[in-house]
């Protein structure tokens, strides 16, 4: 999208810049059913459009695409927008729109969640572009569950599900050399190379203990008994119990 001029015809490098008492002044017109303002408020809005789908660029989608998708959201947030509040219509306005594009992208989305979620989805959009109507502002999750009488923890999973994937080799910083990826972001310890051969010499080292300190460790770490139950279990003293599991233990310890 970089260097591109036009976008769905309209030439981005001549785009009206309103000041913010022509906005608001546009916005009074607009609410009094002046069609011609608010046609020049869309115009004069075009760029905070154009601002917003560059967040999206990294996504492959087509920037036109974007592009008519986020004026929906504008034209959304210029008739929703209360000009008896004490908030700039910027604030209000890219919140709409960037919801407008990620709903295009979630509709659009290689990836399939069930019904139950996709609706649950739909409801938690609608209650947040309705409390960010009465409120002016971004509405926090909890006040979303509340309004809907769900579970935090479902809006979560709903709005996760609203979310575009994003591919392991997406870079994110790159200055000059090579870039790094989201997956040089992620590490899972406990399946690296230094963990599996920890466990295959910690199972070596086990098998070279006797049968009675082997049945002990067991007993002890496998299914959380105590020395006491391990004595009248095996038949021999808690005191041997305690030795022999020491024993065991220093000897794993020796060969690791």
């Amino acid at each position: 999208m970089q260097g591109k001029v036009e976008i769905c015809g309209i030439n981005t490098a001549r785009l009206e810049i309103l000041k913010n008492d022509e906005m608001m002044e546009l916005l009074r017109r607009t609410k009094q059913g002046d069609m011609a303002a608010r046609e020049r408020l869309i115009r004069g809005n075009l760029r905070l459009v154009l601002s917003v789908i560059q967040r999206f660029s990294s996504r492959g989608e087509n920037a036109d695409d974007l592009f008519q998708v986020g004026c929906i959201g504008l034209i959304k947030a210029i008739d929703n927008f209360d000009i008896r509040q004490p908030v700039r219509f910027s604030t209000y306005g890219v919140p709409m729109i960037v919801g407008e594009i990620r709903r295009y992208l979630r509709d659009n989305s290689t990836l399939r969640v069930s019904r139950s979620m996709r609706d649950t989805a739909y409801k938690v959009l609608q209650a947040r572009e309705r409390l960010l109507r009465q409120q002016q502002r971004e509405p926090t999750v909890e006040q979303i569950a509340q309004e809907l009488e769900l579970p935090r923890e479902e809006v979560v999973f709903a709005m996760d599900a609203m979310s575009a994937p994003v591919s392991l080799y997406e870079p994110v910083y790159a200055d000059g050399g090579d870039a790094v990826c989201v997956m040089d972001q992620i590490r899972d310890d406990h399946s690296s190379d230094e963990g599996w051969l920890q466990q295959l010499a910690l199972k070596d080292a086990i098998s070279h203990l006797q049968p009675r300190e082997r049945n002990i460790l067991a007993l002890r770490f496998c299914q959380g008994k105590t020395q006491m139950e391990v004595s009248s279990e095996i038949g021999i003293s808690q005191a041997q119990v305690s030795r022999l599991e020491k024993n065991a233990i220093r000897s794993i310890k020796q060969e690791l």
